[in-house]
């Protein structure tokens, strides 16, 4: 971080507001304030309106900070100072100083961790998925069971080797997936998750 900005300056990240499932998934219906959040998990939890808006500009048009124009930046300071940063200070999980331009994760934003894993609009939920999963798995068992054709010409051993796999594989996948898509981690912000409003 380019700043000397620390959690001690600013006292009302204390606040620890009950964050209810309607307002945190308001939060996190916005593409600017998830890259807000995703800044902030990335840094010690405080930075600069400047630096915010140098990054989530440079996140919106898939350019370096760099390479962020005049025009780009204003779009995206105005859009922050007026509208998103208010409201996540609002929500209570960010405490934004708008005459010292800092901004700060509070306590409660810990709390959005457990609406983070949001669907892609193009995906199933994955509690769906593994329902489905479970009744396949469930009748390639009971064809097994019953001796019916083709299932039973598959060998036990290898109808449980078979089920394990798939349920091993779709895990492993669900976890790779899931880290791709939490705020927060190295790198550019997942664009998927939640809402997409500017």
């Amino acid at each position: 971080m380019s700043t000397s900005v620390s959690r001690a300056d600013t006292a009302s990240t204390a606040r620890t507001p009950a964050l209810s499932q309607d307002v945190a998934f308001e939060l996190l219906s916005c593409r600017r304030r998830r890259y807000v959040l995703h800044y902030l998990k990335q840094t010690d939890g405080v930075a600069t309106l400047r630096e915010l808006v140098s990054h989530v500009a440079a996140w919106e048009n898939g350019i370096s900070t760099a390479e962020v124009t005049y025009e780009q930046r204003t779009r995206v300071y105005t859009a922050l100072r007026q509208s998103h940063l208010p409201k996540l200070d609002d929500g209570g999980v960010v405490s934004f100083d708008a005459g010292r331009g800092i901004v700060a994760l509070t306590d409660a934003a810990s709390e959005l961790e457990v609406y983070l894993d949001v669907v892609p609009h193009d995906d199933i939920p994955w509690s769906k998925y593994y329902v489905g999963l479970g009744v396949l798995c469930t009748g390639f068992v009971v064809g097994m069971w019953a001796g019916l054709l083709p299932f039973s010409l598959i060998p036990p051993l290898a109808g449980t080797s078979l089920v394990t796999a798939l349920f091993t594989l779709s895990a492993v996948v669900h976890v790779r997936h899931d880290s791709r898509m939490r705020l927060g981690t190295s790198g550019e912000p997942p664009n998927e998750i939640g809402g997409e409003g500017a």
